[in-house]
């Protein structure tokens, strides 16, 4: 096969890649503009969909498709070979697929940004090495002659600086805001309303035209002309309009993107529509203010358009808008950049290892129809995607009002973090007057609807008040960065803002703050990982296709497939067996006759799983397999964390009960006690047989398998009998049930005084020994707490 053969296979490899990167990356960045719609619930799914959808089709086709941070802000192309370009850009995009797939399947959010940029930086990084190890007129010291190390550390601070001051704005915004507002906002005055709507929808729009018009041609239409006296006057012109020189001037021009522009020729001197923009943002931002208040409170007065939930629609929309922009180059930009690459290099007749990539440093646009393409394949990803609900539900979840299940286990950084503040909140509420203590509970008071039967539940705290600060303030803090230029990712602000608005709004209690803390810990740990292992995993694939060639390329691509293969496949078992998998359910009824019943199918569900879980462990056993084990101890845990879940639910169903009621608790605790000791049983047996597994101990004798055989076949035909009697509701089988107590009780104490006989004369491994009366006892353990059961059930049926 010949050279350009293999380039123009890698260019469409390349093609390939993007599309999959598209769809991973939205599955990864749609948390970005989905949460606090859906968190509120203020409009239906559908129409957040709609909303979302419309501003990523609109933020692909107006963006301007400017790829520079793939074609030159990592690295200088002019040092680079068409050749080691190729390689680069092949590293970076098998790397980054596989490490977005990677975080959206195991639902952490990450930052697109951050992943393409330090897998560039990994890439060619690895190749300047190489470069640098083959001639040996450079050294090390040449390395930041290959890249823009400038670009890679405002990134880094980018990172840091987001982190915190999105976490601290979004906190003290939304204190603020419900300092002001309370829990009973929409029982405000309507100028209230107004005016917070002036405020929001000012910030939102100004935010949606700004990401809209940044880079597109629209931004350089000239909108007012600051000089035109010629030549002549043109350095005192510019030193008087801007305060500095002309030289000056003209590097401000250059560095602001095309804020204004100066003809030296003509000598003239035209500001642009952005230049506009930024240049007058006071004046904007108090005529917008002005005009959306009143425009608000016509809504709000004569159409009778809930104002907050419009704020939402608009946040939603916009930062929609602004994902498809900005983010565009993080799924596209790499390969259109080796696209173009290609078309240089075909073009000039010169040999890939001598014709230097210098065309990569000028600007170039993307044709509208790969935007429209790159556009409508994001629109498809977002209302397909599984994964993507999957990744929003974790940042959904960690700014919950109160208790939720919680998915991240505390650790001591996080104790350490919620103790240290518990002290501050007791300092500053030690030194702050009773009077304003007094307002602020006020205001922060969730208020309760009266129900019939003396009930009252609270309204939920998730309300479209810290929806629409969530999308203001991360609307605002992304415009200003981009006013300024600064490099920041949207997943870190819009995140990072919703975790300090849950903060402020007081979500994390007591009960819930350590896991919460948790989790933010360990997404905030995923984003660094992401940039560490991005650099390092496009370094080695780069450094494996520079080895290999092209033979190499073919293998990592289909190492890639097999590995996205794997991980979809194994994303929808998992998904379909969460689905198949009898859970067991919180018992939602307040009356006794409905605790029973819903108890019931708790109780089959627990003994279908258990029956499976036991066969398993003890046949497992038998055939001395390690793999089926975990996978039985995996279940059991699963099993273990649902029982614990409902134990922990518990306060919430003893509130709910009727008075007339309230005895139904006893029953219920009891239940939930017994289904707990069954489930540490199971868990022993399934511990206890993994371990002397895994740890190469001798099988069971032929005769101690054959009695667990008969023990698991009782067993089995007692539980059969239990889950038709609560599949039926046929209650009365219990009696008869309950009878075969004594029989299993002396089947296992029988198989018990066999081992006792085999240990005195013939047994000669102590490890099996302990196994075996371990697992005995603890069926026995698993007998008694499930007749227990069946007698609590007898005693209130």
């Amino acid at each position: 096969m010949d050279t350009n053969t293999i380039y123009l296979l890698m260019v469409v490899a390349l093609a390939v890649l993007a599309i999959a990167d598209l769809v991973v990356g939205v599955s990864n960045d749609a948390v970005n503009f989905l949460n606090s719609a859906i968190g509120s619930k203020a409009v239906s799914f559908r129409t957040i969909m709609i909303v979302a959808s419309i501003g990523i089709a609109a933020g692909a086709i107006f963006s301007s498709g400017l790829m520079e941070v793939a074609r030159k802000g990592i690295f200088n192309p002019g040092e680079f070979y068409f050749d080691e370009i190729m390689i680069i850009f092949m590293a970076v995009m098998i790397t980054d697929i596989l490490l977005l797939d990677f975080f959206n399947t195991l639902g952490m959010p990450t930052s697109t940004t951050v992943s393409i940029v330090f897998n560039l930086l990994g890439a060619a990084v690895c190749v300047a090495l190489i470069k640098i190890g083959a001639d040996q007129g450079q050294t090390f010291a040449d390395l930041e002659n290959y890249i823009n190390t400038k670009t890679a550390k405002k990134i880094i601070s980018g990172i840091l600086l987001s982190v915190v001051i999105a976490f601290s704005v979004g906190a003290i915004v939304q204190f603020v805001t419900r300092l002001l507002l309370s829990y009973n906002f929409e029982k405000k005055a309507k100028w209230v309303g107004a005016l917070f709507g002036g405020v929001a929808l000012t910030a939102l729009l100004y935010f949606i035209f700004m990401k809209g018009i940044k880079g597109t041609a629209y931004a350089k239409a000239i909108v007012d002309v600051i000089y035109s006296g010629g030549p002549e006057g043109l350095l005192d012109a510019a030193k008087d309009y801007f305060g500095t020189s002309y030289e000056t001037v003209k590097e401000l021009a250059k560095d602001q993107k095309n804020l204004f522009k100066i003809d030296g020729d003509a000598g003239t001197i035209k500001m642009t529509l952005r230049g506009f923009l930024e240049t007058y943002v006071f004046q904007i931002v108090a005529a917008g203010f002005v005009f959306w208040s009143v425009l608000s409170y016509v809504i709000i007065n004569f159409f009778k358009v809930n104002i907050y939930k419009l704020i939402i629609i608009v946040g939603t929309f916009g930062l929609a808008l602004a994902f498809s922009g900005n983010d565009l180059v993080n799924f596209i930009g790499v390969p259109i950049a080796g696209w173009q690459s290609y078309e240089a290099w075909i073009t000039s007749g010169i040999p890939a290892a001598e014709f230097a990539m210098d065309g990569l440093a000028k600007k170039s646009e993307t044709p509208v129809f790969l935007l429209f393409a790159a556009g409508a394949i994001m629109v498809l990803t977002l209302w397909f995607s599984k994964k993507a609900r999957y990744v929003a539900d974790t940042e959904i979840n960690l700014s919950r009002e109160g208790e939720a299940k919680e998915r991240f286990k505390p650790n001591f950084l996080s104790r350490g973090v919620v103790r240290g503040t518990v002290l501050i909140s007791q300092g500053l509420a030690a030194i702050t007057p009773k009077p304003a203590m007094d307002f602020i509970e006020k205001r922060f008071t969730k208020p309760v609807i009266e129900l019939p039967k003396d009930k009252t539940y609270e309204m939920p705290a998730f309300d479209m008040i810290r929806a629409a600060v969530n999308l203001v303030v991360a609307g605002i803090l992304i415009s200003i960065a981009t006013s300024m230029g600064l490099p920041l990712s949207t997943t870190y602000v819009t995140f990072m803002v919703a975790m300090g608005t849950s903060l402020a709004d007081r979500a994390w209690g007591t009960e819930s703050a350590v896991y919460r803390v948790a989790g933010v810990l360990n997404v905030i740990g995923g984003w660094f990982m992401t940039a560490i292992s991005a650099f390092i995993a496009a370094g080695t694939v780069a450094f494996l296709i520079n080895l290999g060639g092209a033979p190499m390329v073919a293998v990592l691509l289909l190492v890639a497939v097999l590995l996205l293969a794997r991980n979809t496949i194994s994303y929808r078992k998992k998904v379909k067996a969460d689905k198949a998998e009898d859970s067991l359910k919180s018992s939602e009824s307040s009356s006794v006759q409905g605790v029973i019943e819903e108890s019931a199918d708790n109780i089959k569900s627990f003994v279908n799983r258990g029956t499976k879980i036991y066969t398993s462990t003890i046949e497992s056993l038998i055939k001395y397999d390690l793999a089926a084990l975990k996978k039985s101890k995996k279940g059991i845990a699963k099993l273990d964390a649902e029982v614990e879940d409902l134990r922990d639910n518990i306060f919430y169903f003893i509130k709910n009960l009727d008075e007339s009621s309230v005895g139904a608790s006893n029953f219920y605790i009891n239940i939930l006690g017994y289904l707990q000791d069954m489930s540490q049983s199971l868990a022993y047996i399934s511990k206890a047989s993994h371990k002397h597994v895994n740890n190469n101990h001798k099988k069971l004798r032929f005769n101690q398998i054959k009695d667990l055989k008969e023990i698991e076949e009782q067993l089995n035909e007692l539980f059969g009998q239990i889950k038709g009697a609560f599949s039926d509701r046929d209650f009365d089988q219990i009696d008869a049930i309950l009878n075969e107590k004594q029989e299993l009780f002396n089947k296992v104490n029988e198989k018990i005084d066999k081992q006792v006989a085999r240990t005195r004369t013939e047994e000669s491994s102590p490890k099996n020994t302990t196994l075996y009366f371990g697992l005995l006892l603890e069926t026995k353990d698993l007998i008694t707490a499930t007749m227990n059961l069946l007698e609590t059930y007898k005693d209130n049926k």
